[in-house]
């Protein structure tokens, strides 16, 4: 239940209904946005390590209910990948704790902004860990990827403060999860995945706050309970999205995530709207669309 962006799914759509495709992408938008909200107000009472540590023990409740009634039960949770299980979540743990810090510290704008290059970084480092080709569109949109990072980001003319480095490490976080579910997904299913990444998370968020753990106030659970819930109707919601349309016509919808965050960056916490920050956003957006045309093509 990660925050990242939209990811090209497996598995192609088998018909195309696009009204149906841009309702569950409308719930995907909210949700995503939902997951900020909250995680941003629940933020201001407990750290991010203790905010995390609850969050997966709901998510951990709420996910073993769905896999006891499904199909195929608690059988499928069985798995001979554990190690690469543990990989991908200590590097989404990484992404996470990067993702929720940031929130704390930069406008919402410019960390969504930073985030829509986490599948910039999954088409550069595929070959690497994938051995996938290395496409001139894949590098061409790399570089346009970085020329807005850097817009967005300014290096030299404003000081880099701790809130962009956060999401930047976490854009990258979330690429390298992203590989790493993409090795999971042909011999492990979707409720797998996550029940081994709540659990996991919840003991990697454990570990170092064992010693002090204290219960966050009684307002802020409902707050940690609708982050986790929004995070996994986002990312079922993209599914669904993704089961009613191609890839090339789902992906481009995730982008009205950024105009929808400044209009709720501006409305609830009075974040104004950096033109550079816009600017930038654009550019990315530009490479993501070359990007996501290039893997078109190629498949």
């Amino acid at each position: 239940m990660s925050v990242s962006p939209s990811v090209t799914p497996p598995v192609p759509a088998r018909a195309t209904n696009i009204m149906a495709a841009l309702f569950w992408m409308v719930m995907a938008l909210a949700s995503f946005t939902m997951v900020a909200v909250a995680g941003r107000t629940a933020g201001r009472d407990i750290d991010t390590a203790h905010l995390i540590f609850f969050r997966s023990a709901i998510a951990l409740g709420m996910v073993t209910l769905l896999i006891f009634f499904s199909v195929q039960g608690m059988h499928q949770i069985r798995t001979q990948r554990i190690g690469l299980h543990a990989t991908r979540n200590v590097i989404h743990f990484i992404a996470q704790y990067c993702w929720l810090s940031s929130l704390m510290l930069i406008p919402l704008a410019q960390l969504i902004s930073i985030e829509f290059t986490a599948p910039l970084w999954v088409a550069v480092l595929a070959p690497l860990l994938l051995g996938e080709k290395l496409t001139v569109t894949r590098i061409i949109a790399a570089v346009i990827g970085f020329a807005g990072i850097v817009i967005i980001v300014q290096p030299g003319a404003v000081p880099m403060s701790a809130g962009t480095v956060f999401a930047m490490v976490a854009a990258l976080g979330f690429a390298t999860s992203m590989i790493a579910t993409k090795r999971l997904v042909p011999t492990e299913t979707v409720l797998c995945i996550l029940f081994h990444m709540s659990w996991m998370q919840l003991v990697i968020a454990g570990v170092p706050i064992l010693h002090d753990l204290k219960a966050p106030a009684l307002s802020t659970f409902p707050w940690i309970t609708a982050m986790a819930a929004a995070a996994m109707m986002a990312h079922f919601s993209l599914a669904r999205a993704f089961s009613h349309a191609d890839a090339i016509i789902v992906a481009p919808m995730d982008f009205l995530r950024l105009p929808l965050t400044m209009v709720v960056g501006f409305m609830l916490y009075g974040e104004p709207v950096e033109p550079v920050i816009l600017i930038g956003a654009a550019v990315v957006v530009v490479a993501n669309v070359i990007n996501i045309f290039g893997e078109r093509r190629r498949s």
